[in-house]
């Protein structure tokens, strides 16, 4: 039996029909393993859903309680049995809850990384490598140009603006789910202990970060009439708000952007970025390539992002790859526009 046989490519995305089960699948489905909490991997109207706690509580907040038909929640390690294959949730170190998922079956090893990152991050439980046979891995930053700083120095960058501008609101464009949160423990560590300021967009999901036990401080909501009093805040606010009518209410607003995309700085231009930061919650080329030859595996399989040049450089490595052409998965820029027009 070959990796084929176990896994195979849907138009609901991948299944696996030795357990009747997919992964992070596009469309409503009888049973469903979910990596991670974003909109573009785990969808509501499934029959049944497995994934970790933190997950199916994401997944709750977002979609409401009857998100799915049944959930199950399991523990990084815990293995479960699905017929005649065992699965098992892994950290991927996206974002809070984020697993990769280890699928063995027939005496192979197929492991499935969802988004991952390799760097430390204060608000979810590190990447773990695992052993296997097949790897299929992301690529949205697959390509040599990303080579992702050190995020304590980008952080940096903003608390010098801070100092250089203390009457300038500071509007920190971010993703609601995981890199909000990351940026504002990232804060902290740096010992900025003053009120950070949210948009309305960002209370929810902050709000269940705290019930999950992931401390940030003192956030507070930017209530109507109060922007123009807020010259010195760290203001955070999905990317697309930075551009809108909201934005321009605050005193002398700095826009800020933490995305691995401000890398390009074409991008940061487009979108009228004062402060680029190039803070990513996916793995850069050389993580991606570490991580490859880190799982020993000899045969790799690229879904979204740059396929190509991950599969030539694996090609190149003396490895089987193959791009999986895989559409409706993104780096969460996607999700972050849906929701910047929620009320401030």
């Amino acid at each position: 039996m070959q990796a084929r046989d176990i896994l195979s490519l849907t138009p609901a995305g991948l299944y696996c029909p030795l357990a009747d089960v997919h992964i992070d699948p596009l469309r409503p489905v009888p049973r469903a393993l979910i990596t991670h909490g974003h909109s573009d991997h785990a969808r509501a109207g499934h029959g049944a859903v497995l994934a970790t706690a933190q997950t199916l509580a994401i997944m709750a907040a977002r979609y409401g309680e009857g998100f799915c038909g049944t959930a199950q929640a399991v523990r990084y390690g815990e293995a479960v049995t699905l017929g005649p294959v065992r699965v098992t949730f892994l950290p991927a170190g996206h974002v809070l809850g984020s697993a990769q998922i280890l699928i063995e079956a027939n005496g192979l090893r197929i492991v499935i990384s969802g988004d991952y990152k390799r760097v430390g991050d204060p608000t979810c439980a590190p990447f773990e490598p695992v052993r296997c046979d097949v790897f299929i891995t992301e690529a949205t930053f697959g390509l040599p140009v990303f080579r992702h700083p050190d995020a304590v120095g980008e952080i940096d960058k903003l608390l010098h603006s801070l100092t250089l501008f203390p009457e300038r609101a500071h509007l920190l464009g971010a993703y609601p789910l995981g890199k909000a949160q990351r940026l504002i423990a990232l804060l902290r560590q740096r010992g900025y202990d003053r009120p950070v300021y949210l948009h309305g967009a960002m209370e929810r999901l902050m709000q269940l970060y705290g019930e999950l036990g992931i401390a940030l401080g003192d956030l507070r909501k930017v209530e109507p009439g109060s922007r123009e009093s807020l010259g010195g805040a760290v203001v955070l606010c999905p990317p697309g708000a930075l551009q809108d009518l909201w934005a321009r209410r605050f005193p002398d607003p700095v826009a800020a952007f933490a995305s691995g995309w401000m890398r390009v700085r074409a991008r940061a231009r487009q979108r009228g970025v004062e402060l680029p930061l190039v803070v990513s919650d996916h793995a850069g080329w050389d993580e991606l390539c570490a991580t490859i030859r880190e799982t020993g595996a000899g045969e790799v399989w690229v879904t979204h992002g740059e396929e190509e040049a991950l599969v030539h450089w694996c090609t190149r490595e003396g490895l089987a790859a193959r791009p999986l052409n895989m559409l409706g998965y993104g780096d969460d820029e996607a999700e972050a526009e849906a929701v910047a027009e929620s009320s401030a």
